[in-house]
């Protein structure tokens, strides 16, 4: 598949998305909208769609029936996406799930989440291969995966990082069931209860608490999973206040995974692009390419239910991710000093340098990105573009990148559903 070159554009009329005009910094915004508009609009809170779409979270319909076309004819780069997939030891309808009535995440507990992520990218990966593939016995194993879980799960427990397992996980188990909506034994409404009562209100918590310490404290992954948590959970639900929850944190929230503050700064024609530096860009890269993902699931998610997050704020996250992809690739990015407050007493601390550690660490985020900003939007996103298809293509996904828990902060398989 070509790239499209930095001198191709995109016709304003070929993007059709609610909100697209309101979102500061759409195709036909950015040219069309002045500062003072483009500030105005920034604060501004899109309300829910009136009615929710389904299939509406990572995966619309349109994207399901082309990888089923595609791989029907064995078309690449689709074929090699599901071949990847047919492949992950995850995806096979022979996956017993092992449901847990308590999950454990952090130090001092019988930690078990790992329990958790195996089972989910099972029946991810399960779900995928049947809208995708049309095997029924890939279907009775994801909604087996599910329904043992809904029947079973009472508590998320540990230390702070209970929230990252609230979060993550929350909103990647919520993506195979909405694939499996409708099917036949799919006991929608017990999981949904258990991603209302046991996802939700420590997705709730730690957004407004965030855990007692000072709102800079944690990191910008930490409030992005919780947020993703909660928009998958208000489409699973039909509940337009948690989506409204969400999308309004994103805009306006006061944590680290807000836009403005996940990416702080912002950088113009840096050898011709504009590039934003990621909040976590001090610390390492790995925390700072899942950050990729985690937004990335956030703004796919809300981009299937009409609302243009990706171009949010003059398109400030695809100015992140193109410095984030530029730095892990091996070029050079310009750095400010970042400091924030930590702790509950806001004890400053500040990081002068780019962090070096993990550098180059290939995760399944950037097709996702790649297809959306390139393929949907035609703009040149030339370092993005460079990650997928120099290090990450074709992607993979749980079970392809370490049996550790980085490798299922991501669902992965871009390819195979993204590809256009």
């Amino acid at each position: 598949m070509s790239r499209i070159s930095p001198h191709e554009h995109l016709h304003s009329g070929e993007v059709s998305r609610r909100g697209l005009l309101k979102t500061a910094g759409g195709l036909t915004a950015a040219v069309a909208l002045g500062s003072t508009a483009l500030a105005a609009t920034a604060t501004t809170a899109d309300a829910a769609p009136a009615t929710f779409t389904h299939p509406g979270m990572l995966h619309n319909a349109g994207d399901i029936n082309r990888a089923k076309v595609r791989v029907a004819a064995g078309t690449d780069p689709w074929l090699s996406g599901w071949n990847k997939l047919v492949a992950n030891s995850h995806s096979q309808s022979t996956w017993t799930p092992n449901p847990q009535a308590t999950v454990y995440r952090g130090s001092g507990t019988p930690e078990n989440y790992g329990i958790l992520y195996n089972d989910i990218a099972a029946a991810y990966q399960n779900a995928l291969r049947w809208v995708v593939g049309g095997t029924s016995a890939n279907a009775d194993c994801a909604v087996r995966i599910l329904n043992a879980w809904a029947n079973t799960l009472t508590s998320v427990q540990g230390n702070a990082d209970r929230f990252l397992a609230a979060g993550i996980y929350g909103w990647e188990f919520c993506q195979a069931a909405e694939l499996m909506r409708g099917y036949a034994g799919f006991d929608l409404a017990k999981f949904q209860q258990m991603m209302v009562n046991v996802f939700y209100p420590l997705n709730n918590q730690f957004l407004t608490q965030h855990n007692g310490a000072c709102i800079t404290n944690y990191w910008a992954n930490w409030d992005l999973c919780n947020m993703a948590s909660v928009m998958a959970i208000g489409i699973l639900t039909d509940n337009a206040a948690k989506y409204d929850q969400a999308v309004n944190y994103f805009k306006t929230g006061a944590g680290n995974g807000s836009i403005q503050h996940a990416v702080p700064f912002l950088y113009s024609n840096v050898e011709g692009y504009d590039l934003g530096q990621w909040q976590e860009s001090g610390r390492d890269q790995g925390h700072t390419v899942m950050g990729m993902g985690q937004m990335g699931a956030v703004c796919e998610m809300a981009w299937n239910q009409g609302d243009d997050l990706y171009s949010y704020d003059g398109r400030r996250f695809m100015k992140g991710a193109q410095y984030v992809a530029k730095y892990n690739l091996g070029l050079d990015v310009p750095y400010t000093t970042y400091t924030w407050g930590s702790g509950t007493n806001c004890s400053q601390q500040s990081q002068t340098v780019i962090g070096s550690g993990s550098r180059g660490q290939v995760r399944p985020v950037w097709a996702m990105l790649h297809f959306h900003y390139n393929r949907r939007l035609f703009l040149d996103d030339k370092y993005i573009s460079q990650m997928y298809y120099d290090l990450v293509a074709p992607e993979g996904g749980g079970g392809d990148y370490g049996s550790t828990s980085g490798g299922y902060d991501q669902l992965g398989f871009g390819t195979l559903m993204y590809a256009k």
